[in-house]
């Protein structure tokens, strides 16, 4: 029997060594402990009793097995009072950092680290524009915003200590000390709209990337890259096949644009992800089946905005219920929130269902300015800039003032990074943009939840300036549409796909398409409506909306999978999210099988273009796809323009593969040597077979997309901290995912970074009209905005694997499946 010696008989240094082992073990057990305690004693407590000031009665909140709270109140405000209250609990610090965000504040929390973004964001006033629109909206929405802060207000009262608030304020705690929240405001969930807006810009980066690309290569080279709208293969929304043409275009001169256009694309890679800062990938998918193609006769309908990734998830899942639903409390809705900003975004109420998708019209505008001193020149004239200026607060460092100037045509963007405040040879660029001018989307929120028809939905929709989005419904009475809401601009000349010449007046906004011209349709005779950012009107529409549509490959293979399925239902919506069919790969495969050969190219042979995770041929072809995209365009195309992967580039290939000697394959920096599509075709396999034998092995058998293919799930705030324990603590994955770019299962990367995923599916939904309690959802991470609470990530598995959780409607069912009860009393 084996015994252990006593300290005292071991020799001296072992009994050391011993020694300093048990300290250390002590030491970590403590710090384990305190890192337990410091990371619980914020959970939020959601059972027994919480009385919170400004109730007028008592308000049940019910947590089902995923933490989703289903709040019941007998009064409006008190239920805007109790979802400021939740999502406080569950997600202040993300609310805290987002108004940091939108107010260009960030700096005060994290130094000078994030003194650029701030200077973007006060230069377009965000948060200026938020202040504005608050006395616009109506009675009841100021009202709700009001309750919804007193809410948060309250919660932040019974939390002083910003440690029993959130990890990350302990953490923030290590850098920068004294620091405590202020009062919510009304204001502060306005301006998150402001974030949405901005991420959702539409055309704004191809308007900039041609002129980029006009830098280096021939106007009618830059036109290959942007071709037209294929509606010969793909659908448009509203029936019809190409849209308004707009008035000759006069773009710059553009080889000497590189200084100010430079400064702006700085600007905007300066911004943070959030939703995904206009990246090319940013859509989402939504369509609505009608009862004459479902198997109960009543329609289905289903959403996955694509959005880029978060930790925690961009939404917060919740339902909002009045007792007893009438005039004074019109609520019984549930769906996807954001947490500081009141009501339901996207889901369904007892009568009618909505999901959004990116209209993506062209709502901003670039506009050269010739600059000098303290004024531009406009039709020959000289006007004075506008000008104010603004202290950005440093944590740990002196305040920083700066000047931001306008012109008619909005604040000079390429003035945020140059604090010489001169854009190069005399010219800057303003930024014309809808969401800076006060808008009602926070009117539409309200109202699209207490909407009982077709008709109270698009009187909602209407308030939807910015941005601007396809609405897809359904009801209970069987009935489908879609509308357009938002705010669209009227130009004078031009059809805004290149910066404009603001000096000569030309190209002037003269007001916004009138809401009654906007393209929508009510119960079409195919009984389903597929929107997938795709072209939404076809031809004999009378106005440009715009120039730069996704390219419809997703629309197309949604609407393959609809028609193919004569009797639909929940599981059959359910799979079409999921699908992975590559719609370029059919176009490019027979030309790698043409000219290649070996192991790696066999595995093309007979491959049904679908790419799960576990596929060997997806991780060969989307490998010898980035490679292509890169050896063609890099060779000549400035960073701001070259091909990030999506279906533009899609487009541009299939035209290019079509002629063999085409410039665009020859490579400029081998001198004297002119290579054609082939020689790339054959550079490109070569490539790829080089980089998965490094990364995954020999066997090209045992290759796998989702070794390449993976998602991390990353704080926003501390997730690239550097610091490994702190990513630890706050961080997850990575997940190994199936899709891809411009798939419907819209997992997308850039190729010129790699393979891992940049934008997702944000959520899922599907909604059943006949019975509401069998409607279906799933978020990217979790409830729960805290490292380590139970519903920080419990249904990115879930997600990652298609699945989806119950999304339930009725209150029977919601009490019996509760697992917590909590009351809030006044």
């Amino acid at each position: 029997m084996t015994r252990f010696a006593p300290l005292g008989r071991l020799p001296r240094p072992a009994r050391w060594l011993v020694r300093v082992l048990i300290v250390l073990l002590i030491l970590a057990l403590v710090l384990t402990l305190y890192a337990r305690w410091t990371v619980r004693r914020s959970y939020p407590r959601t059972s027994g009793r919480i009385a919170v000031p400004g109730l007028s009665k008592d308000v049940t909140v019910y947590r089902d097995r995923y933490g989703i709270p289903q709040i019941y109140a007998d009064d409006a405000d008190d239920l805007m009072r109790a979802e400021g209250y939740v999502h406080a609990q569950d997600r202040f610090w993300e609310m805290d950092f987002r108004r940091h965000v939108t107010a260009g504040r960030l700096s005060e929390l994290f130094g000078r680290t994030t003194l650029d973004t701030d200077k973007v964001v006060r230069t377009m006033g965000w948060r200026r524009v938020a202040e504005r629109e608050l006395p616009l909206l109506r009675p009841e929405t100021r009202r709700y915003l009001q309750a919804y802060a007193q809410g948060v207000n309250a919660w932040l009262r019974q939390h002083p200590n910003t440690a029993t608030q959130s990890l990350e304020y302990s953490v923030l705690g290590l850098q920068r000390t004294g620091y405590h929240p202020e009062p919510w405001t009304p204001v502060d969930s306005l301006a998150w709209l402001k974030a949405m807006a901005w991420d959702l810009r539409s055309n704004m980066d191809d308007e900039l990337g041609r002129a980029l690309a006009a830098t280096k290569v021939p106007r009618d080279r830059v036109d290959q890259l942007y071709p037209a709208y294929p509606y010969d293969r793909n659908p448009v929304i509203v029936a019809g096949g190409k849209e308004a043409r707009g008035g000759p275009v006069n773009e710059p001169r553009a080889r000497t644009l590189p200084p100010a256009l430079a400064k702006v694309s700085a600007a905007i890679n300066a911004m943070p992800t959030l939703m995904g800062n206009g990246a090319p990938g940013l859509g989402s998918n939504s369509w609505v089946v009608a009862g004459s193609r479902t198997a109960t006769g009543k329609p289905l309908l289903a959403n996955d905005p694509h959005l880029a990734p978060a930790m925690p998830s961009l939404w917060y899942q919740a339902g909002l219920h009045c007792r007893q639903v009438g005039q004074t409390c019109p609520f019984d809705v549930g769906g996807f929130t954001f947490s500081g900003v009141p009501g339901v975004v996207i889901g369904h109420n007892q009568r009618v269902a909505w999901g959004f998708t990116n209209l993506g019209p062209d709502v901003t505008d670039l506009y050269l300015e010739r600059v000098s001193g303290g004024t531009y020149e406009y039709k020959g004239r000289r006007e004075p800039l506008q000008t104010r200026t603004e202290q950005i607060k440093v944590a740990g460092g002196r305040p920083v003032t700066i000047t931001v100037r306008a012109t008619r045509h909005g604040p000079l963007l390429s003035d945020a990074m140059d604090d010489a405040r001169r854009a190069g040879n005399g010219l800057a660029v303003a930024l014309r943009w809808t969401a800076l001018d006060p808008g009602r989307t926070a009117d539409a929120i309200g109202l699209i939840d207490t909407a009982r028809n077709w008709s109270e939905f698009r009187t909602a929709a209407a308030s939807f300036d910015v941005p601007a989005q396809n609405l897809v419904y359904a009801d209970v009475d069987g009935n489908i549409g879609y509308q357009a809401p938002g705010r669209i601009p009227v130009r004078t000349k031009g059809d805004g796909t290149w910066p404009a010449e603001g000096w000569t007046g030309e190209q002037e906004w003269k007001g916004y398409l009138p809401f009654d011209r906007l393209p929508a349709v009510y119960d079409p005779k195919e009984g389903y409506i597929v929107t997938a950012n795709n072209a939404a009107t076809g031809p004999g529409y009378p106005d440009l909306l715009t120039k730069d549509w996704t390219y419809g490959y997703r629309a197309a293979r949604i609407q393959e999978l609809v028609r193919q399925t004569p009797v639909m239902d929940a599981a059959g919506m359910a799979r079409i999210q999921m699908d992975d069919r590559n719609g370029f790969a059919p176009t490019l495969v027979p030309h790698l099988l043409r000219v290649g050969s070996g192991a790696a190219v066999n595995l093309l042979r007979g491959w049904d273009f679908t790419q799960g995770a576990d596929s060997a041929p997806a991780a060969y072809y989307n490998t010898v796809y980035r490679h292509l995209l890169i050896r063609t365009f890099n060779d000549e195309l400035p960073e701001g323009a070259r091909p990030d992967g999506g279906d533009r580039w899609f487009e541009v290939l299939r035209n290019l593969l079509g002629r063999p000697d085409d410039p665009w394959w020859d490579d400029v920096r081998t001198a004297g040597v002119k290579e054609t599509r082939d020689d790339v075709l054959r550079a490109a396999m070569k490539d790829a077979d080089a980089e998965l034998r490094h990364r995954l092995g020999d066997d090209p058998a045992k290759w796998k997309w989702g070794d390449l293919h993976r998602l991390e799930l990353t704080n926003e705030t501390f997730g690239d901290s550097g610091i490994g324990p702190i990513e630890w603590l706050f961080n997850r994955g990575p997940l190994r995912l199936a899709g891809g770019d411009s798939l419907v299962d819209a997992t997308g990367s850039n190729a010129q970074t790699g393979y891992g995923v940049d934008w997702v599916p944000s959520m899922r939904m599907i909604v059943d009209l006949a019975d509401l309690d069998r409607s279906r959802w799933i978020n990217l991470t979790g409830e729960s905005g805290h490292a380590f609470d139970a519903h920080y990530w419990d249904q990115a598995k879930l997600w990652a694997r298609g699945e989806t959780v119950p999304m339930r409607a009725t209150p029977e069912t919601i009490r019996r499946e509760a697992r917590r009860t909590l009351t809030l009393t006044p």
